[in-house]
């Protein structure tokens, strides 16, 4: 399933639209979600500069996770997109029905919606982990061959 990927930035994202791309089907198997979400990657410059910006968001109406991409490593938007997809894979097995963040604090407020950040910080840094392990794996096989 491809995943759609807009580019609201005046940069070229080439890269990083490649290492989404490379990563995006590992996540997708992973995480266990047949629907494909749409990526913005988005620039902020005002959000950019604040220590305590946002780096991602997910909206499950419209299935779109948005990445915040100024001044950020390529490693750490990987990182804040596989913590996306787990609250797509989350919508996509239904666990958002009646609840919607609404505000910034849904995670303070919510057991229920505190428990799906809990499994997006998990399986997400998970994900990506192995993800890199493997590319490493496969360099260095490489390499030795």
């Amino acid at each position: 399933m491809n995943l759609k990927i807009n580019n609201n930035t005046e940069s070229d994202l080439t890269e990083i639209n490649e290492l989404v791309s490379d990563f995006y089907p590992y996540a997708q198997e992973r995480f266990g979600f047949n629907t494909p979400p749409t990526l913005t990657l988005q620039s902020d410059p005002a959000n950019a500069v604040d220590p305590m910006g946002k780096t991602g968001a997910y909206n499950p109406s419209t299935r779109e996770i948005m990445i915040y991409v100024d001044n950020r490593h390529p490693k750490d938007i990987l990182r804040s997109f596989s913590h996306e997809l787990v609250h797509h894979a989350q919508n996509c097995r239904g666990e958002f029905k009646n609840e919607i963040p609404t505000n910034e604090r849904y995670a303070q407020t919510s057991d229920h919606l505190r428990k799906m950040e809990e499994e997006a910080y998990l399986q997400g840094q998970l994900c990506l982990r192995d993800y890199g392990d493997n590319k490493m794996n496969e360099r260095t096989e490489k390499v030795i061959r």
